[in-house]
C-alpha cells in the first residue's frame, strides 16, 4: 500500500525542520567552541559563532532540498555542465 503525498509531504516537513535545527545548534556551538580558543575580542567570537550557524543552516538547506526535489512541480536542479569545445593548437609560424 502506498502512502498518500500529503503524508509524505508531510514527514519531509518535519525531516527538514528536524535537521535545520540540529544543524543550528550544533554550528553554533562548535564556532562558540571555536571561538573561545581562537578569539579574544568579543566582536570576532560572536562572527565566529555566526559563521558555524550559518555553516550549519546552509549545510541543512542543502540536505532539506533533496528532501522535497521534484514536489512542487519544479525541478530546481542546477544547470547541467556543458563542455566548452576544445581550442584548436595554435601552430607557431617559421
Amino acid at each position: 500500500m502506498e502512502r498518500p503525498p500529503q503524508l509524505d509531504y508531510v514527514q519531509n516537513w518535519d525531516a527538514a525542520i528536524d535537521i535545520t535545527l540540529r544543524r543550528l545548534v550544533y554550528g553554533s556551538v562548535s564556532g562558540a567552541a571555536s571561538a573561545l580558543l581562537l578569539f579574544r575580542s568579543p566582536t570576532t567570537r560572536w562572527a565566529a559563532v555566526a559563521f558555524g550557524a550559518g555553516a550549519g543552516v546552509g549545510s541543512a538547506f542543502t540536505d532539506s532540498s533533496e528532501l522535497f526535489r521534484g514536489q512542487f512541480g519544479a525541478n530546481f536542479s542546477a544547470p547541467k555542465h556543458v563542455d566548452a569545445p576544445k581550442p584548436k593548437p595554435v601552430e607557431a609560424e617559421a
